[in-house]
């Protein structure tokens, strides 16, 4: 068996102080006699020896199980990508953790960007696009709360533009190392992005639009969920929350137009909850470096409403990605459909913006590390989407029914730059087919922990 240096050290002199010691007479007969007990006493000394220094190895072992581990993450649902690659694709609820990690951790992110106009200078603008502070605390190895508040713009008030919000509230509990649920304010598991939105984990300055627009990143309902983690590489979730309130739709105005489910989504705010909504998502990574998955929302949105129609919002994707070697290979496709919208919109004639029958979008996104250096890493990337807000519209009449809106195409071509794990610096161009006036040039500055 192996000792330590030291033990080695203190055997060796111990034994030849035993044979350097002058031997006097005893009363017993012979020398050997003698020098058999001074050999007993040193082996009784080295045994105690022995059992200090396992004593100290013990409570050096116990030291180190209670001290965090280094470069602990936050909460699987607040947890911020800590790879040199983004992990965007949503993260399979946690297994429960050894009983030293610490009972209460802190998370962050944030963002702050530019955004440089081409053809209207006067739009060009810096902003602290959000800050987010989270934090999650363990009762047991088997249940915890996790909760992020976010301040939007800096400045949160009646007469700024910011807003400070709850972005998840929810209470964990793991029945079996397979099974789990969710109770609270929590993600709805959709797409790549809307469980794993934090700057470092996905590329370009900005979200991307088809799971922003579509998809109403970053989206959050109240309910209950239940989710499976499987040996096979299979994640399943499943719940009941609140949903979409259509009284919410201001035809008035251009946001249903940027986002049809952004613009009457309720966010657990005082939320009209008659109309509950049904959820499910499966996302299965049996082979390493791929994912497969795919969601589905649906639910009543008139929540009950005098005069307003039986109306249902449906949405579901499809999503995948491939993250071979240096390559980071990302894919989604999403679409929404609202029932109910032709007695709707016969009440908002004359108005800009109805409500669409159907909206759709894709994106396909390809990357590449070209170089790294310890935590250093420089990562180009090259995106192209398609999306269309109103694909159609229920039929109102001649003359009254609104034309299908045009098909957005964005190419966005830039590279995220590591800094260290947890910090990117970003730089993008995109370049819009329709809107070109919003053609820009972007930087950005990220973190997560």
């Amino acid at each position: 068996m192996l000792r330590p240096p030291f033990a080695r050290a203190g055997l060796a002199a111990l034994t030849a102080l035993a044979f350097s010691m002058p031997l006097h007479a005893q009363t017993t007969p012979s020398p050997e006699a003698a020098l058999a007990q001074r050999v007993d006493r040193l082996q009784a000394e080295l045994d105690a020896l022995k059992a200090q220094l396992a004593q100290l190895q013990r409570e050096r072992a116990g030291a180190q199980a209670a001290a965090p581990a280094a470069g602990a993450s936050a909460p699987a649902a607040a947890a911020p990508a800590a790879t040199t690659a983004p992990t965007y694709a949503p993260i399979a609820p946690e297994q429960p953790v050894p009983t030293g990690e610490p009972a209460t951790v802190l998370s962050s992110y944030g963002e702050i960007n530019y955004n440089h106009y081409n053809h209207s200078s006067d739009r060009t603008q810096a902003d602290l696009r959000r800050a987010v502070l989270g934090f999650a605390h363990r009762f047991d190895d088997k249940t915890r709360v996790v909760t992020e508040f976010e301040v939007e713009h800096a400045i949160a008030s009646s007469s700024d533009s910011g807003e400070f919000e709850v972005e998840q509230a929810f209470i964990e509990h793991r029945f079996t190392p397979t099974y789990g649920l969710r109770a609270g304010l929590f993600l709805i598991p959709a797409g790549l992005l809307n469980e794993n939105h934090e700057p470092t984990a996905y590329y370009g300055v900005e979200r991307n639009f088809v799971e922003t627009a579509i998809i109403p990143s970053t989206w959050r309902e109240g309910g209950l969920q239940v989710f499976g983690t499987y040996g096979n590489g299979l994640t399943a979730q499943a719940g009941v929350s609140t949903g979409f309130d259509i009284t919410k739709w201001d035809a008035a105005s251009t946001e249903g137009a940027e986002s049809p489910l952004g613009s009457i989504h309720q966010e657990l705010q005082l939320a009209k909850a008659r109309d509950l909504s049904v959820f499910g998502a499966l996302n299965w990574r049996g082979i390493p470096g791929l994912q497969l998955g795919g969601s589905a929302f649906t639910g009543g949105a008139n929540q009950g409403q005098p005069g307003v129609p039986d109306m249902r919002v449906t949405l579901w994707d499809l999503h995948a990605r491939w993250t071979p070697g240096r390559w980071d290979l990302a894919a989604v496709y999403a679409r929404g459909q609202i029932s109910g919208t032709a007695e709707f919109n016969a009440t908002l004639v004359g108005n800009p913006t109805l409500v669409p029958k159907t909206f759709d979008g894709w994106y396909a996104q390809a990357a590449y590390k070209v170089w790294s250096s310890g935590d250093y890493a420089l990562t180009p990337f090259a995106r192209y989407e398609r999306y269309n807000t109103g694909r159609s519209y229920a039929d109102l009449g001649p003359g009254l029914t609104p034309p299908a809106r045009p098909t957005e195409r964005v190419v966005t071509v830039g590279a995220n730059f590591q800094l260290t794990p947890g910090v990117v610096f970003k730089a993008d161009i995109q370049r819009f087919d329709v809107a070109s006036e919003n053609n820009r040039f972007d930087l950005g500055l990220g973190w997560s922990f």
